[in-house]
């Protein structure tokens, strides 16, 4: 894990990947909670049998969840010291390139793209990019906003 010592760090560090979170697996478990949870019960994600025969050939994680993996990722790849805390502020972009089959291992590779001054803090521009273990193209890439809080 890379700490920084505090905004200045960061900023020399934009433009730079940073590195990669450990591997996690997304189980069939975690699959139908977030299902549950979210209402999203759509059958490539929660039946196994009919997705078997479907376009994927096997349940598929839902981007959403997919996507939600992002701070875990980021939490294990930096570190900024010296800040009262870091707030998710949103992403300007989001895309969900290829398919995640359930039981897939996941890891997030994070590079820095801006840091920018405004009345709150600093807001910290980062690309993360999802992969799926053994798989030639990435699950998800999201740029994501960071709020840096004195």
């Amino acid at each position: 894990m890379k700490v920084f010592n505090g905004t200045e760090d960061v900023r020399a560090a934009i433009g730079t990947h940073l590195g990669y979170s450990n591997w996690k697996v997304v189980s069939a478990e975690d699959v139908e909670a977030f299902a549950t949870l979210t209402g999203d019960q759509q059958w490539i994600h929660v039946d196994r049998e009919r997705a078997a025969a479907g376009p994927f050939g096997t349940t598929i994680v839902h981007g959403f969840l997919t996507v939600s993996h992002v701070p875990l990722f980021m939490n294990e790849v930096f570190d900024i010291a010296g800040v009262a805390m870091l707030v998710n502020y949103g992403s300007d972009r989001v895309r969900f390139v290829s398919p995640v089959p359930t039981g897939s291992r996941l890891r997030g590779g994070v590079e820095l793209t801006s840091l920018a001054h405004t009345s709150r803090g600093h807001q910290l521009g980062a690309r993360v990019t999802i992969e799926i273990e053994g798989a030639d193209k990435p699950a998800c890439v999201a740029d994501t906003v960071t709020l840096i809080m004195a």
